[in-house]
């Protein structure tokens, strides 16, 4: 039997880069896919190709996950295809212009927030009584190493990803009594479209700061969300598990 089978997952920025990775991961073990995405063309492209070579069914809702109409509908989507969710990966996030603090637009910090912090939110509220309700749920929030170490030039991006973090501790705390396990993943530089975002210079100031010597690679990310998205995931809650080459400090 594979892991998860007859397990609902919906995954925010699903069709591409790390969440295309995890969606992936998680249909050929098995689950239901529903893939939240703003790019309509990208992501029907992607989940035509899940749908077709994975055991688990893939589908789309499309929408920007700032905007609480899109989780209702996601929700709505996933419990019409299939009657639960199990699982909620909030994966979509951006990288923001990179500048000093006194450079930036205060718009720059509110557009970062929208996607990074806020859609974390939406998702979260709009899911979370149905995990109740079913007596089971695994939530894993895309958080970074930026938001545990706060990157230079980086300051709407580390601080919606420290939000992110205290957020899943938060949350982790209420749903603790329940089946419902809510914990982070703090990646550092992993190869995606996102790096297209950031300088060159930022780029080799974050890989530099990395003992192993190279990037992560998004199959390597989506193991650890695979894990814990499961019930093997039995005894935390509450967590930030570091994927960083050996660059996280605590």
């Amino acid at each position: 039997m594979r892991r998860f089978e007859n397990k609902v997952a919906i995954v925010t920025g699903g069709g591409d880069g790390i969440g295309y990775g995890i969606s992936e991961r998680l249909s050929h073990e098995g689950a239901n896919v529903m893939v939240v995405d703003f790019n309509a063309e990208i992501a029907s492209q992607s989940v035509s190709e899940l749908d077709s070579k994975n055991s688990g069914s893939v589908k789309l809702t499309v929408g920007d996950v700032s905007n609480p109409q899109t989780a209702i509908d996601a929700v709505k989507n996933t419990l019409d295809s299939w009657g639960k969710v199990d699982i909620l990966v909030n994966n979509a996030g951006i990288g923001g212009i990179n500048g000093n603090i006194w450079e930036l637009d205060v718009k720059e910090l509110d557009r970062v927030y929208q996607i990074n912090l806020r859609g974390v939110f939406l998702f979260c509220q709009a899911v979370i009584p149905h995990m109740v309700d079913n007596n089971f749920g695994r939530i894993v929030n895309m958080a970074s190493t930026a938001g545990k170490e706060g990157n230079p030039r980086m300051v709407p991006y580390s601080s919606t990803k420290a939000a992110v973090i205290a957020l899943t501790k938060s949350v982790g705390k209420e749903l603790a009594n329940t089946n419902v396990l809510v914990n982070c993943v703090t990646p550092a530089v992993v190869q995606t479209k996102l790096l297209e975002e950031f300088t060159p210079e930022q780029i080799k100031y974050m890989t530099d700061k990395i003992p192993m010597g190279r990037t992560g690679e998004i199959k390597e990310i989506a193991a650890l969300v695979s894990w814990l998205c499961s019930e093997e995931c039995s005894f935390s809650t509450g967590a930030a598990y570091d994927a960083s080459g050996g660059r996280a400090t605590y």
